[in-house]
């Protein structure tokens, strides 16, 4: 591939001046990711190669219920061939799509639920070492249940767990809860509850 690769907004500050990304050979095209050396130029004119997984981008959401707790998911993860609790999240995989429609829309597919309200908390980049992956976190209230449309085999073995925020520090410290979207979700959620009026 010879056009250089359009990143991500990623937020204040722009490309670093000086560097320059002049071209994508793609290793792997595979169904969600690629796998590509990325060529670069330095500020002092030599260049060099990294290599990058391109990802579409994913959203991920808090859904937080009147009573204080949060919808989890309990699902296998190949890549380290275990469970995870998380939150519910998904693949930014539909083109031109708005990061907060995906985000309802992966809240009714893995736990059926519907949001009134769905509020950003922050944006994330998760493995900027090695990956452009960029990743969106939101918070769900007002919840109504409805049924899930669970997608791919790991979806439709997982089972969802109710949580409460005020336990999540502890999940945290007792390394329950390792996933970094929900860490950071999770973790300004709670920021959220606190500094909301009484």
């Amino acid at each position: 591939m010879d056009d250089a690769h359009d990143a991500h907004d990623v937020g204040p500050g722009g490309p670093a001046p000086g560097f320059a990304h002049l071209a994508d050979e793609v290793l792997h095209e595979g169904h969600v990711i690629s796998l590509v050396i990325g060529r670069y130029r330095a500020p002092d004119g030599s260049t060099f190669t990294r290599e990058i997984v391109r990802h579409p981008g994913a959203v991920s959401v808090v859904a937080l219920h009147d009573d204080g707790t949060v919808s989890l998911v309990r699902q296998y993860r190949a890549a380290l061939d275990r469970e995870l609790l998380e939150i519910p999240a998904g693949k930014r995989d539909v083109a031109d799509e708005p990061p907060e429609v995906t985000a309802r829309r992966e809240l009714v597919e893995e736990v059926g639920l519907v949001a009134d309200r769905l509020e950003p908390l922050a944006e994330f980049v998760n493995s900027a070492g090695f990956s452009d992956e960029y990743s969106y976190v939101f918070l769900a209230t007002g919840l109504r249940g409805v049924d899930d449309d669970r997608q791919g085999l790991e979806e439709q073995h997982m089972t969802v767990e109710r949580v409460a925020l005020a336990d999540v520090p502890r999940l945290i410290a007792e390394r329950r809860l390792i996933d970094a979207k929900t860490v950071i979700g999770l973790t300004l959620a709670r920021e959220w509850v606190a500094g909301r009026p009484s």
